[in-house]
């Protein structure tokens, strides 16, 4: 881990030095130092590929699925597919950091993965337009999901790699806002689009492999051809997903933090097209039209809440307690539509938690890296494990969501559970030590 300055970014490229030593047996080579190229680049890569999360689980899937199978059954066969797709991308993320981790080319140990993610993902979204079967669209989006899983956990990896601790606030705060930026335009084209999702389809895989293909030729990693590895062995290999939380409580806890907290935030995002339809009254095509109204009343506050915590935590020195203000302000905004069931509490709701999520997505991935049990030679497994606390709540928010609608009371219920799932994230942040 380097802590040099940013200084130009084709000079420190073309200059920058080779490692002092060759690195001992197991460990990853040393990662070239962060140039001002790096972060805006992060940023490009982050917006592209959370657009496309946003506009396909927000909208291009269900309106597909919709259109394709009906009203009946529409609930059911999105948490067909999805869960379809937890099963095969659980362990897609910790896979691919794992691999990464012991990759050793030319290119370094990321790009690569970073490549064949963007590769293997743009590519079938050319074709997910065009399906009409509920297995084939089941098959392709699990395969996609995979691929973008390789694509974000090397990318999510080099906030370790490449920045110092002192630093990752900014660097978190810059994939936040990639994130919210993302989620935004995702949403937005993907609403213009809705009528002709198989274009859309299309337009978000050229992006992701256009701005991967970019990001690693700008941003190129030191070769890690070299480097010298141990014996790989699939026994020790498999062993290592598990971390033992008694060993590393605060692992251990951070995991169940972030899990609880995105399961309460997607319970409600993942279903909000078809609960705008069923809760609040709204046809399809109003109902598109509201996703990006809710979307850009958001959007500002987000990106406010993201700066200003992203740098104030690195300047506090401290994580956990806006962890605790964002779990706060989330529970205000999901308490909005229980009191006013209509446009104006659902328009709240996404302002109020626009500040509340922004500040969450600004410090959680700087408080990740802190926490790691190996930063230096499992760090991409490590933190890919992490996202798994991410990936397996978002996959299972709408079989759990399809539970409450169905046995709990209706659409109302989603929000009194996501304010359960908030509350407990902040109380499950409590005991890490390692992080003030």
């Amino acid at each position: 881990m380097t802590t040099q300055p940013l200084g130009d970014p084709a000079s420190a490229v073309a200059t920058a030095p080779a490692p002092a030593s060759a690195p001992r047996p197991g460990e990853p080579p040393a990662s070239p130092p962060p140039t001002r190229a790096l972060l805006p680049s992060m940023l490009a890569v982050s917006l592209t590929l959370f657009a496309t999360y946003a506009g396909l689980i927000a909208i291009l899937l269900p309106t597909q699925i919709q259109l394709l199978f009906g009203n009946a059954a529409k609930e059911a066969n999105l948490a067909i597919v999805t869960t379809t797709s937890f099963v095969f991308t659980l362990f897609a993320q910790p896979l691919a950091g794992a691999f990464s981790d012991r990759t050793r080319s030319r290119f370094g140990r990321r790009a690569p993965w970073m490549v064949v993610g963007a590769l293997a993902g743009g590519i079938l979204l050319f074709g997910m337009g065009s399906l009409t079967e509920l297995v084939w669209i089941t098959v392709f989006w699990v395969v996609i999901q995979v691929a973008l899983n390789f694509l974000q956990a090397p990318l999510t990896t080099i906030t370790a790699d490449r920045f110092p601790r002192s630093k990752r606030g900014g660097a978190s705060a810059m994939i936040g806002l990639g994130t919210q930026v993302g989620a935004t335009l995702g949403i937005m084209l993907s609403s213009a689009l809705a009528a002709q999702f198989g274009v859309a389809y299309s337009i978000f895989g050229a992006a992701v492999i256009v701005v991967t293909l970019l990001f690693v030729l700008i941003n190129r990693d030191w070769s890690s051809k070299d480097a010298a590895v141990e014996p790989f062995r699939w026994g020790a290999f498999f062993r290592g997903f598990w971390i033992n939380p008694r060993r590393h409580p605060d692992y251990g806890w951070a995991f169940a933090a972030r899990f609880l907290l995105i399961l309460g935030y997607f319970l409600v995002s993942t279903y909000q097209l078809y609960l705008l339809q069923k809760y609040i009254g709204l046809s399809l095509v109003d109902a598109q039209g509201a996703v990006l109204t809710l979307a850009l009343v958001a959007f500002v506050p987000t990106l406010l809440a993201i700066g200003l915590s992203g740098w104030w935590s690195d300047k506090a020195g401290r994580r956990k307690i806006f962890i605790y203000a964002a779990s706060a302000i989330m529970v205000v905004g999901f308490a909005m539509p229980l009191v006013m069931p209509d446009m104006t509490g659902m328009i709240a709701m996404s302002i109020i938690n626009g500040v509340g999520f922004g500040v969450y997505m600004s410090v959680d991935a700087a408080l990740m890296t802190e926490v790691l049990p190996s930063e230096g030679t499992d760090a991409g497994k490590d933190l890919g494990i992490l996202n798994v606390a991410t990936n397996i709540p978002q996959a299972l928010s709408p079989s759990i969501a399809l539970l409450i609608i169905s046995t709990l009371g209706g659409y109302a219920m989603l929000f009194v559970f996501a304010i359960v799932f908030v509350v407990l994230a902040a109380v499950a942040t409590a005991p890490i030590k390692a992080v003030r």
